[in-house]
């Protein structure tokens, strides 16, 4: 008779949540790379004052093809297949089309080299976020948006350094001022232990 009160199933054990979180940061990893060399794209050109046109067609064509992998393992078929590769590549021609009238050296001029980094960055925003929608894909449109509140938190970071290190000095400032404060706590009830013992 068997004395166990339900069935045992070996080999499977529920996820550790360290592996489902490892797992979770593993899928997210394309769209928070792309999402940092875009920015890093933007800090280079403010940096070198020069426009980087083959980085950014670059980066374009690695988010085109982010979004066909993205959506290949649900898409049933051939024809579905297919034509989730002609769209997203008349989707990403049209992007890199538009960055390309960007640094028409006629166009071009009427810009500062930053700007032209913050428009660009502003164009593969578009693109990304327009490519999740037409792909029903949270995790694209969320890169597009992100990519999207990164011109304006540039823009506002290069305008306000002041104010950022100021902030950054005052935080650091408190965090010092907390830290002595622990440290001094355990010394005061030490001493306050001693004397009641002498006492």
């Amino acid at each position: 008779m068997n004395q166990s009160g339900a069935p045992r199933h070996e080999g499977t054990d529920p996820p550790s949540p360290q592996s489902t979180m490892a797992q979770f940061l593993w899928q997210q990893l394309p769209y928070v790379v792309a999402l940092v060399l875009a920015i890093a794209g933007v800090a280079y050109t403010n940096v070198s004052h020069q426009p980087l046109v083959g980085y950014w067609e670059f980066l374009a064509l690695a988010i085109c093809i982010v979004c066909v992998v993205t959506k290949w393992p649900e898409t049933q078929g051939k024809e579905a297949r297919l034509r989730l590769i002609w769209t997203q590549a008349l989707h990403w021609v049209a992007v890199l089309v538009t960055m390309n009238i960007i640094l028409v050296s006629g166009v071009q001029q009427l810009l500062p080299t930053p700007a032209t980094g913050l428009v660009l960055l502003t164009l593969l925003a578009l693109g990304t976020f327009l490519a999740g929608v037409n792909l029903l894909s949270l995790q694209i449109s969320f890169l597009g948006l992100a990519m999207g509140i990164a011109v304006p938190a540039i823009s506002w970071l290069k305008q306000s350094v002041f104010f950022f290190l100021l902030g950054a000095v005052l935080l650091i400032g408190l965090g010092i001022t907390f830290w002595f404060r622990q440290d001094s706590r355990p010394r005061s009830a030490l001493s306050d232990t001693n004397s009641q013992v002498e006492a």
